[in-house]
């Protein structure tokens, strides 16, 4: 794996911006690896928790929720891990609250149909049109065991510039070309993205997933749909509550669903 680093005191417009989350905060730009966030977990796991962000070209062994299998092809993708010490008061809710600020940085003016499936999908359109952009995977490591709440978090962020292959894909791919132009490159998007992800994790620092509810409920793409849970129960999406816990309507009663416990899929109409 060939690292090309870029330190604190270049002025790269990535490194200016990652250095208001941490002045020491490095940027490593790698053309292949098997997966970014699986090497910053990596490091970490070894004592390395400075704050990184590690962008890749390609990913051999990407992951995504679950376990599963997400591929980023050079040209094709964005893919990258960004890793950092955070201490909000309630974590819950952080895959949402990145979720918010990448659609806004994309579709500020909510004009390109960007949506936010529960819990850290990007997508276009709903129900049984919905395709996905791209998606997010946050994995921790406790800081300290005497403060729970301190943890280095790796923020893994996958967007598709194009539809990846045809595959056994849960749904139907789309890519940002589609939306933003066919000259877009994972660089550019980069720098697209990045400011409004720093602005959000020093917010949801402070502030929680409570700030961000507002902004996720414009663009929940299974709020109304018909909703079917992998322990089979059924109902109707209810947006999620402060917590970022999706609700859901059933003959029941409404369900609070916790994304450690399920994945949602909506009906085709």
């Amino acid at each position: 794996m060939t690292v090309h680093a870029f330190d604190a005191r270049s002025p790269h417009p990535v490194q200016v911006l990652l250095n208001r989350l941490d002045p020491l905060a490095r940027f490593e730009h790698v053309a292949l690896i098997d997966s970014t966030n699986t090497e910053l977990m990596r490091r970490a796991r070894g004592g390395d928790t400075a704050t990184c962000l590690l962008w890749a070209d390609q990913q051999t062994a990407g992951r995504g929720r679950m376990g599963r299998q997400w591929q980023g092809q050079t040209g094709d993708a964005l893919t990258f891990s960004l890793g950092t010490v955070l201490a909000p008061l309630d974590w819950s809710g952080l895959s949402l609250a990145i979720g918010c600020c990448l659609a806004n940085s994309l579709d500020p003016a909510h004009s390109l149909g960007i949506g936010l499936k529960w819990p850290n999908d990007l997508v276009l359109g709903t129900g049984a049109q919905m395709r996905k952009l791209g998606g997010i995977l946050i994995e921790t490591a406790v800081r300290n065991e005497h403060s729970p709440s301190l943890r280095f978090a790796v923020m893994g962020i996958g967007l598709n510039l194009s539809p990846p292959p045809a595959a056994d894909y849960r749904s139907q791919p789309a890519g940002l070309r589609e939306l933003l132009g066919q000259a877009l490159q994972p660089q550019e998007l980069l720098h697209t993205v990045l400011p409004e992800l720093v602005n959000g994790l020093q917010r949801f620092e402070r502030e929680g997933f409570a700030a961000f509810q507002t902004a996720f409920m414009r663009r929940d793409a299974l709020a109304g749909q018909a909703l079917t849970l992998s322990n089979g129960k059924q109902g109707t999406g209810a947006g999620v509550d402060s917590h970022g816990v999706l609700q859901m309507d059933t003959s029941h009663g409404r369900l609070m669903v916790n994304s450690d416990e399920v994945s949602v899929t909506a009906n085709a109409s």
